[in-house]
């Protein structure tokens, strides 16, 4: 099978991990954030990985930084990317909340001929849901691939999201 990149992204308790945990069942799927090197900091710092909103905005805004700084969450996906080509995995789940990121891979997947697409997953009840911080505010403002309104149980959801992935990720 040839290998496939999707950046999947959604609110907070949408089943991003679920999903990606559906697919594992079929395919070898590698899930990765770039916000793990952050997260491992945030630790060190006092954060006891909370996901309540001053969570959240803590995370995001510590991102930023490091975003602004360094590109530790870039760099940590490329290093993520090289070892998922390597590798016996079909599928690399990317999480990426912010738009100028998602661009920022996307381009650097073009530039080394890899093929990506990015997926929004979306649940009624956490459409209109704020958290305080422009990361997860905001992950409906961009153009994505494709959306997945994950509004069903659990048992419905494992068979009409592998259809879906299926369908549109790996034709």
């Amino acid at each position: 099978m040839e290998k496939r990149v999707v950046i999947i992204n959604g609110k907070g308790g949408v089943g991003k991990d679920t999903l990606c945990n559906i697919i594992g069942k079929k395919y070898a799927v590698k899930n990765i954030s770039s916000i793990t090197p952050i997260k491992e900091i945030a630790k060190i710092g006092g954060w006891k990985g909370g996901k309540e909103n001053k969570d959240r905005k803590f995370l995001a805004d510590l991102k930023k930084l490091f975003i602004d700084y360094n590109d530790l969450p870039f760099l940590y996906l490329k290093k993520e990317m090289e070892s998922f080509l390597l590798n016996e995995y079909d599928v690399l789940f990317i999480h990426i909340r912010e738009i100028k990121e998602i661009k920022k891979f996307l381009q650097y997947t073009t530039e080394k001929g890899i093929a990506c697409k990015t997926l929004l997953v979306t649940r009624k009840e956490e459409k209109n849901k704020i958290y305080g911080n422009c990361a997860d505010d905001m992950v409906e403002q961009y153009d994505y691939d494709m959306v997945y309104e994950n509004n069903m149980s659990l048992e419905q959801t494992e068979k009409t999201f592998m259809i879906f992935f299926e369908k549109n990720v790996l034709k």
